[in-house]
């Protein structure tokens, strides 16, 4: 990863910058944990620092641009594609109320959905975030425009299978693989055999909710939690 991230140089008066690898690690620790910034260990120097090295690697796209250089040579044959809510803890309260931060009230209490498409091994490829009470065919669209589907076969349950969903994966040269509503008088024939590999997007989410972070959302903003998606997704590709 060192190439990467951002050139290390020095800080203001020459003072030289923290290394990037411990505050990675710091990083890692915060996802992986999901302390409180203030609860990080020493070991990484102030949790300042590591918060605004955070924040702008968040800002200028740099965990992001990492994520998609680490998922570039995904096995694209299959796509699965779901969504999984995370709990909103209380402390996502607050910040600007006019801000879109992806939060919606179910009967559950206040979730947050992560909608993510998964490769053929079951790596990581693309994330949306919306509020929770929103269907999962709402953002397909939008989810899908972020990946080339071009000859994949787009692997997802009967929530996905709106005849919008399904004629703009054709109509971009993919196929699908989406069971039928059962209340469908002429269902239309589906590859159940092919349909089993859809497991591996949620083999996806059971991996990146074992990082707290990711499993509980206590980011105010939307940004911050999408980063932290992001850091989780690289450790998973890594590992």
């Amino acid at each position: 990863m060192k190439p990467l991230l951002p050139p290390e140089g020095t800080g203001k008066r020459d003072r030289p910058r923290n290394d990037n690898r411990i505050m990675l690690n710091g990083m890692l620790w915060i996802v992986r944990s999901g302390a409180q910034w203030r609860e990080l260990t020493e070991t990484y120097g102030p949790w300042q620092s590591i918060y605004a090295r955070f924040a702008k690697w968040r800002d200028d796209g740099t965990l992001e641009a990492v994520f998609h250089t680490l998922s570039a040579d995904a096995d694209m044959e299959n796509l699965s594609m779901d969504s999984t809510c995370v709990k909103v803890h209380e402390s996502a309260n607050g910040g600007k109320k006019t801000a879109d931060k992806a939060v919606g009230r179910t009967k559950g209490g206040w979730n947050t959905k992560l909608h993510a498409v998964a490769d053929s091994l079951g790596n990581p490829v693309e994330f949306l975030l919306s509020a929770g009470n929103d269907h999962d065919s709402v953002h397909t669209v939008e989810l899908l425009e972020k990946v080339r589907i071009s000859g994949s076969a787009i692997l997802a349950d009967r929530a996905y299978g709106a005849r919008a969903i399904r004629e703009y994966i054709s109509e971009h040269g993919a196929s699908y693989v989406i069971p039928p509503q059962s209340n469908v008088s002429d269902p239309r024939p589906v590859d159940w055999h092919l349909y089993k590999e859809r497991h591996l997007v949620e083999c996806f989410f059971q991996k990146i909710k074992w990082f707290r972070r990711i499993a509980t959302r206590y980011d105010k903003s939307a940004a911050s939690f999408l980063a932290f998606v992001y850091l989780a997704s690289i450790a998973i590709l890594l590992l």
